[in-house]
């Protein structure tokens, strides 16, 4: 039995995850200090435009943030052994979302000195921000290091037995397509990395990366030429009869 192959992410990805969860922890900082800020200030009749904008404002931030760190997710995402950290680490974009607005909407709802007009506006708003923010942060397809090494080990295989053996495909890095040839129609005129299956996704992290289908068809029409050049048993048979 071949050795299973585990995802490990280059030094380089995870330097780039890191980058992108400071980026979103950032962004999320930001939405919490609009937040208190228009608790404190902006939940009045008076400033109730403002209000609204803030909430977009906030809004905004939270996105960006769940973006930022959903991205950083696939080139260094947990590992499901600790299901809490799993949990988290997947999931903290709709949890930085829901600390970001549901505060804010129990103020406005319980705040004194706003008119019903004013907490019904502003009050609907930020319940629709809070939603918006929140399922926009939830991972639904969360990756995993043993998901990624799953689909490794997968399209390791299928690779070999389509090139005879050889684990060597080549890819770009703004693609989520791995290629079999480096002349592929797709990739022509890009800039172009090879290596191994484990190396373009420990290098990209991209979730689901997928055999390109041109490429397929090419080793699969490559290979049956081949194996049409191969002469039977019965042929080499009839041939050493011929020959005696």
């Amino acid at each position: 039995m071949e050795e299973q192959q585990q995802f490990v992410a280059t030094p380089e990805a995870k330097g780039k995850a890191k980058q992108l969860r400071l980026f979103a922890m950032l962004a999320w900082l930001l939405a919490i200090a609009g937040e208190i800020f228009a608790i404190v200030k902006l939940i009045h009749d008076e400033t109730m435009v403002w209000l609204i904008v803030a909430i977009v404002v906030i809004l905004l931030l939270a996105v960006l943030g769940s973006y930022l760190w959903k991205k950083a997710n696939r080139l260094d995402p947990a590992s499901e052994k600790n299901k809490v950290k799993f949990f988290i680490q997947s999931q903290l974009g709709a949890i930085m979302a829901v600390l970001a607005f549901l505060p804010l909407v129990i103020f406005i709802f319980t705040d004194k000195n706003a008119s019903g007009k004013t907490k019904g506006i502003a009050g609907a708003i930020a319940i629709v921000a809070l939603l918006i923010g929140g399922i926009s942060g939830i991972d639904f397809t969360p990756p995993s290091v043993e998901k990624y090494t799953e689909q490794i080990n997968s399209q390791t295989a299928e690779i070999k037995d389509l090139t005879n053996g050889q684990d060597h495909i080549f890819w770009t890095p703004a693609g989520n397509k791995l290629h079999i040839y480096e002349d592929c129609q797709h990739i022509r005129n890009s800039d172009v990395s090879e290596g191994t299956v484990k190396d373009a996704w420990e290098a990209r992290g991209i979730d689901n990366n997928e055999i390109c289908k041109t490429c397929i068809a090419r080793a699969e029409k490559s290979k049956a030429n081949a194996e049409d050049e191969i002469p039977s048993v019965e042929e080499l048979q009839e041939a050493g009869s011929a020959i005696e």
